[in-house]
């Protein structure tokens, strides 16, 4: 099995080791397979709570 760091590749949508696509194409570096699975995720989420600390930040007030 191949050790990591591992990334998601944007251009192929897959999980890949340092020897994938051109760094242009890739999410990472990631510790673990699983944590490169879930890259995607993460990135939706962050721009999501961005998002809504934006809104907050425009009615001034807080996103909680």
């Amino acid at each position: 099995m191949a050790e990591g760091p591992w990334f998601y590749c944007l251009k192929h949508h897959t999980v890949e080791t340092r020897d994938g696509c051109a760094e242009r194409h890739r999410l990472g570096p990631f510790a673990t397979q699983a944590e490169a699975e879930e890259a995607l995720q993460k990135v939706a989420e962050r721009n999501e709570r961005a998002d809504a600390e934006d809104r907050a930040w425009e009615r001034g007030g807080s996103s909680d």
